[in-house]
């Protein structure tokens, strides 16, 4: 296929790149800069994989709402993995209205570029997050469940609206992603303070991190791709639910370290600087879309996922 990749330069879209190379897709990237990374990237890409290939990419303004038409015309397939980081600190009302923005904005540009091409993409798999759940404690929780309150939940409502100008135009995958056990990220923040031995239970522990490991994040997608009967919000979680207090006991466990520090819940909301919703809600989210579609799971428990992180 050729697919058309946004948000290319992330721990999830670097890995996709790569698996798709290497299964001879034919990849074009759409970002706000043609150099420096992207040239490594490229680079480094075509020089792995005999079969697929790292083509040219399109300049766009994501949010001023503007996608070459050439790139849309070309794909046979897109994968938006657009948004400003979750992780940076503080949360300001500035931040706020970037997370907001920079996932929302660029949505809505795609699904007009696609709703006006005249020979538009078979599929468009766009990013979202089980954070649209909101704090939902015990309830198991699947694609049919309401959104929740929080702030994170309204601006993932909005970020799945924008696709709708294109709904007539093609299928339509939303990919509700958990957070992405890899290299980079949660585990990688865990595995530096408990290696100086100030591993801790957060918040309560009891609170449910919805969690995926990074191979199994880039298999769902590319299962999205290719399976027509996949449409629609898509959960993409492990199939083992995990508790906040499992995943830290995990690390401190693989890393041979104690785990004998509380952090309240009232530090994590001062400490975070209104962004305490990414440590402290609960939602037990079940990939039910993608096992009734047939997808199995690699990596089926979020222990195994850090130990393979980190012994890797």
């Amino acid at each position: 296929m050729k697919v058309l990749l946004t948000g290319a330069s992330g721990t999830i879209g670097t890995a996709l790149k790569k698996s798709l190379v290497d299964q001879g897709h034919e990849i074009r990237v759409m970002t706000r800069r043609l150099g420096g990374d992207y040239a490594r990237i490229h680079r480094s890409l075509a020089s792995r994989s005999s079969n697929g290939s790292v083509d040219s990419g399109y300049v766009w303004a994501a949010r001023e709402g503007s996608v070459p038409p050439e790139a849309i015309v070309w794909a046979e397939a897109v994968v938006s993995l657009n948004g400003a980081n979750l992780i940076r600190l503080p949360w300001t009302k500035a931040y706020r209205r970037l997370i907001r923005s920079s996932r929302v904005e660029s949505t809505r540009a795609i699904a007009r570029a696609i709703a006006d091409c005249a020979d538009p993409p078979q599929v468009w798999v766009s990013g979202s997050a089980v954070g649209v759940y909101g704090d939902r404690g015990d309830a198991d929780l699947d694609e049919t469940s309401p959104a929740g309150d929080s702030f994170l939940a309204a601006v993932v409502r909005a970020w799945e609206r924008a696709t709708l100008p294109a709904r007539d135009a093609t299928r339509i995958v939303i990919a509700r992603t958990g957070t992405v056990l890899g290299p980079a990220g949660l585990v990688k923040i865990l595995a530096s303070t408990t290696r100086i031995g100030l591993a801790a239970r957060i918040g309560p522990g009891t609170q449910w991190w919805p969690w995926v490991s990074l191979e199994d994040e880039v298999r769902a997608i590319d299962f999205a791709l290719s399976h027509e009967s996949v449409s629609g919000p898509v959960n993409i979680v492990g199939p083992v639910p995990a508790t906040a207090e499992t995943i830290t006991r995990t690390v401190a466990r693989v890393l041979h370290r104690p785990h004998l520090l509380i952090i309240p819940s009232v530090l994590i909301r001062l400490l975070t600087g209104g962004a305490d919703e990414l440590l402290l809600a609960s939602a037990r989210v079940r990939p039910t879309a993608l096992t009734d579609a047939g997808f199995t799971f690699q990596t089926t428990r979020a222990e195994d996922a850090i130990q393979d992180v980190l012994e890797h």
